[in-house]
């Protein structure tokens, strides 16, 4: 693997070395098309041209609501070519959350799927000059000249992405990713996952999201490696398109590893490629099963939107260590006390970390200096995760420390499940908490109290969130009770109404029982 110093980690300055020494290996495979590295280069340098023709420079801030294609990396990189700051949404938001993050991020330009345009322009505020469809910025292709003057003022600690993340009980967060970051995450990831030149990774994961764009995209460019990009996850043509492709490598968020388990066997199981999959979270038995039946490696990580790897389990750890996320890798990790107190080896506590090289972690949340000021008291980034470390220096995770849900890999916030809940005209109160769901990870449950001589239809309710969230954040289930326990200072206890769901979770009333269907 060939190393880039610090300094030329932007995107416009590996793209044009890739170009130079790579340029004719191929680097993406999108349903029949083949791009190579100089293809990389000189299209988004042809993106560059049409987004400065557009109204576009050094500092703006231009939101992409586009589904997993080529024009989606483009505008990104293109972007980054110019000192321009990409913004990629959830393709599932809308209503108040669309219109929050456009406007939170300062966007001045949108550019989204004809499908999404018409949602887009409904909350667009004064300060969107306009959105462009994926025709309007394919046509930018065709300007490729040479390397916008801009590419080499641009530094590695330039803001290049700020992805938003759901992780708290407050409104999402944006998270501001210095040009270097991505470039750390791929650097570590080509290197201790052991990926190699002539291999190709697969991805069906969203593009808008970290792992896809870091831990597939950039670990491909760092590996000189093959990208296999497909437009999402389906059960029935996941093993279809992995051997079409020729895929080395793939990656699996939350249910997605055990929906492909449960796939009926086949005498084609091993009729594949595929080499390592990286699978987070994963486990010794999980990682076994996975070994036996498709001759797969699993690796796995720790990480989040505002760090790189904090521990990988790569392909040469010791299987007996598969149920941790692997080993602390290229930064600090101190376990603390609910006092911030360091705690020694095997106890459990909050996960905190720092850094070892410059530029791999997030320069802070976007207009958000209280929330970058807690999260990285004393030095340490509090991650708001537990778990402990062995004496040999793995990571086990335990749980969330703070009020997250996670559903099918999406992270979701329980404030703004609540905030949408409460908008509901018999809805006086709310609080959504996360119970087991049967695939892995969390299904959402939410309490709901009615405003007096009110009567709440469940299906009803669904319906009013299915208009104003994202499918991913749709309550599964509904418990309409009398009043919500509160702490004498008037917090909701949400930890109580937690057990009593778990507790009651065959009672309750169900969506996907009642048969309310929810679709994107």
């Amino acid at each position: 693997m060939r190393d880039h110093p610090l300094e030329d980690r932007t995107i416009g300055r590996i793209l044009a070395a890739k170009a130079a020494t790579v340029g004719e290996r191929p680097f993406l495979l999108f349903e029949g098309q083949r791009f190579t590295y100089a293809d990389a280069h000189a299209v988004t340098n042809g993106y560059a041209e049409g987004f400065r023709r557009a109204g576009i420079g050094r500092g703006d801030h231009v939101a992409l609501m586009l589904d997993n294609r080529p024009e989606l990396l483009w505008a990104m990189w293109g972007l980054g070519k110019l000192g321009a700051v990409a913004v990629p949404l959830n393709t599932a938001a809308k209503g108040d959350l669309l219109a929050y993050l456009v406007d939170q991020s300062d966007s001045v330009l949108v550019c989204a799927e004809d499908a999404y345009g018409e949602r887009v322009r409904s909350v667009a505020g004064p300060a969107v000059r306009g959105v462009l469809g994926p025709a309007e910025i394919a046509g930018f292709a065709d300007l490729a000249v040479g390397d916008p003057p801009e590419m080499l003022e641009v530094k590695h600690s330039d803001p290049h992405l700020i992805m938003y993340t759901s992780g708290t009980t407050g409104p999402s967060k944006g998270v501001v990713s210095p040009h270097s970051q991505g470039h750390a995450v791929g650097r570590q990831m080509a290197s201790l996952s052991g990926y190699r030149p002539d291999d190709v990774l697969y991805t069906c994961l969203p593009v808008f999201h970290a792992n896809a764009l870091w831990y597939t995209i950039y670990a491909a460019l760092w590996a000189d490696a093959c990208v296999a990009l497909s437009r999402g996850f389906s059960a029935r043509r996941f093993w279809d398109e992995v051997r079409a492709s020729g895929a080395t490598v793939f990656n699996a968020l939350g249910a997605m590893a055990n929906i492909i388990w449960q796939q009926p066997e086949s005498p084609r199981d091993r009729d594949h490629r595929v080499r390592i999959a990286m699978m987070v979270p994963t486990s010794r038995d999980l990682a076994e099963r996975f070994d036996r039946r498709y001759g797969i490696r699993t690796t796995s990580v720790f990480a989040m939107t505002e760090n790189c790897a904090v521990t990988v389990f790569g392909p040469e750890d010791p299987v007996a260590k598969a149920d941790s996320a692997g080993r602390v890798r290229d930064v600090e990790v101190q376990i603390v006390d609910d006092e911030r107190r360091p705690l020694p080896v095997g106890e459990l506590g909050e996960i905190c970390i720092r850094p070892r090289e410059r530029g791999s972690i997030m320069l802070g949340y976007y207009e958000m200096p209280a929330a970058t000021v807690a999260a990285t008291t004393d030095l340490w980034f509090h991650t708001g995760d537990r778990g402990r470390l062995d004496e040999d220096g793995y990571l086990y995770f335990a749980d969330r420390k703070k009020e997250a849900i996670r559903r099918r890999g999406e992270n979701i916030s329980a404030f703004e499940v609540e905030t949408v809940l409460c908008r509901h005209p018999s809805v006086a109160e709310a609080a959504a908490v996360p119970v087991p769901s049967e695939l892995g990870e969390d299904d959402v449950m939410a309490y709901v109290v009615a405003v007096p001589d009110a009567e709440i239809d469940h299906a009803e309710l669904i319906r009013f969130c299915v208009e104003h969230m994202a499918y991913y954040m749709v309550p599964r289930y509904l418990d309409v009770i009398d009043a919500l326990p509160k702490t004498p200072s008037e917090k909701i206890e949400k930890y109580k109404l937690a057990v009593s769901a778990r507790e009651r979770l065959g009672e309750l009333w169900d969506r996907e029982k009642a048969g309310v269907e929810v679709r994107r």
